[in-house]
């Protein structure tokens, strides 16, 4: 009887602490909080605490995460909503989907994001397609395929960069060499496009 008890304990505790997967559309755009080394920075640099994101494509009927982390990927959504800082996430979505994401404009968009596939990380966020970071790839694949501009590009001058954290992180990644005027965009302009809504969120 103990021992039923104390499983019955582990099956109601285990259910309270998994997170529900929420209802998403292929397209959709997905934003969280990574455990990264450089996630820290890059939520001081942007005013952000969003220092991740992905794009929703179906892969065999399921949601799946297109992303930039070691590499260009597909991530179930389970998967990277757990790998989350608490496993909190928020999904965003055009406001215009209904007429502008037709099967046809689905189609242009995962041909698009194909296209990046594989591609290493870019450690040093640099605007150009042999390497990638998580919201260059989906600001890309966006506008590759529908010349749609998710957030407005910037450079890395316009950032908060005097803080001693991201300073640390940019000497290791530039040394005494920062590129300035190097286009960035990053997920905080991205979640703060007036061209998205939120339809998720824990």
């Amino acid at each position: 009887m103990r021992r039923f008890a104390l499983l019955l304990l582990l099956l109601v505790t285990a259910c309270k602490a998994s997170t529900p997967i929420p209802e998403v559309k292929e397209g959709d755009i997905v934003f969280q909080t990574s455990h990264s080394s450089q996630s820290v920075a890059i939520q001081l640099a942007t005013g952000s605490k969003y220092s991740h994101m992905g794009l929703i494509i179906l892969r065999n009927g399921k949601p799946a995460v297109y992303e930039a982390e070691a590499t260009v990927r597909y991530t179930s959504l389970d998967r990277w909503i757990a790998r989350g800082n608490g496993h909190h996430y928020v999904v965003k979505r055009l406001s215009d989907a209904a007429q502008r994401l037709t099967p046809e404009a689905l189609q242009r968009l995962e041909s698009s994001a194909q296209r990046f596939a594989g591609r290493p990380y870019d450690l040093t966020f640099e605007w150009s397609d042999d390497r990638m970071y998580c919201s260059e790839l989906v600001w890309k694949v966006y506008k590759n395929a529908l010349g749609v501009e998710i957030g407005s590009l910037q450079h890395v001058r316009d950032f908060n960069l005097s803080n001693p954290i991201v300073q640390l992180k940019m000497r290791e990644r530039y040394g005494d060499h920062i590129p300035l005027d190097e286009p960035v965009i990053s997920p905080a302009a991205m979640f703060q496009s007036p061209l998205l809504i939120t339809v998720a969120e824990n």
